[in-house]
């Protein structure tokens, strides 16, 4: 769209109810999740149904929106409120995965060294200051897991799909919707994949190196971590179907395609994340 056809005015959306549907789907989410863990009847019922409502929500408010943009209603200032938005949510996942990183810092840098120490000793007699370790009441062995097997996989897979993403935005901007799909299609199918690996090493992790989320600090520390940044994926992915979908059916041009930027972003912040995560979680 041409900057002479662009709204003249700010875009005010008109009253929506999705708002209130959200807030529904949050409220069941919370009861249904509350009612699960304690074990009360048709708690997980209550649970899907929130998911349901949140996914009823998520299609048509986001639907909404592309609609409103293929209309061509909003301008580059709503744009570059729209990056403003992308960006402060990127670094409130910053933060989040920042908290997790703190606690794993703490614990390896701070806390197993003062329980290892001698003024502990009457406390925790021989327990040493290693990692990776249960910590000091723990009763269970377990066998931690190595980097250089399915992690390294995994870190060849999401690298791999950063190339194919980055190939995707150039064939939009050349104008080459036919690398556009093909390099959307690519990343997909690899993030997909990593989740295929990931789900194969939790199973390792349970059934033969009798690794578990209550395998003491190690065991939770490495399946927040690796767990959170599972999730993002899928979420990720779910992103990049639904932007492979409306490339597929002729959005975006290489002037305005803001949507799949802010995928993008998304997709390398995760790549970035997991970068991270290989090395302080599988490799030293």
């Amino acid at each position: 769209m041409s900057h002479a056809a662009e709204p003249s005015r700010y875009f005010v959306p008109t009253p929506s109810f999705w708002p209130l549907v959200g807030s529904g789907a949050l409220l069941l989410l919370a009861f249904g999740a509350v009612l699960t863990m304690n074990s009360v009847a048709n708690g997980a019922w209550v649970l899907l149904a929130g998911f349901l409502v949140l996914l009823t929500m998520l299609v048509g408010w986001f639907g909404r929106v592309i609609t409103e943009s293929e209309a061509h209603l909003y301008n580059l200032q709503v744009d570059r409120s729209f990056r403003l938005a992308m960006a402060w949510f990127i670094f409130s996942e910053v933060m989040f995965f920042a908290a997790f990183f703190g606690a794993l810092f703490y614990v390896r840098v701070l806390a197993v060294p003062d329980l290892a120490s001698p003024a502990q000793a009457l406390l925790w007699d021989g327990f040493a200051n290693t990692w990776p370790t249960a910590g000091p009441a723990a009763k269970e062995l377990f066998t931690p897991m190595h980097a250089w097997g399915l992690p390294a996989i995994n870190t060849a897979l999401l690298l791999s799909s950063g190339v194919t993403i980055t190939w995707a935005h150039w064939g939009l901007i050349e104008g080459k919707r036919t690398h556009l799909v093909a390099g959307l299609a690519l990343t997909v199918l690899l993030g997909l994949v990593f989740l295929s690996v990931q789900w194969v090493e939790y199973q390792e992790a349970y059934d033969h190196m009798n690794l578990k989320l209550t395998s003491g600090v190690y065991g939770s520390t490495f399946f927040m971590l690796t767990g959170f940044h599972g999730f993002h994926v899928t979420l990720g992915a779910i992103m990049l179907m639904v932007i492979l979908a409306r490339a597929i059916k002729g959005h975006f041009t290489p002037e305005r395609h803001f949507a799949f930027k802010a995928v993008a972003w998304y997709w390398h912040f995760v790549d970035v994340v997991w970068l991270i995560l290989f090395v302080v979680i599988y490799w030293l």
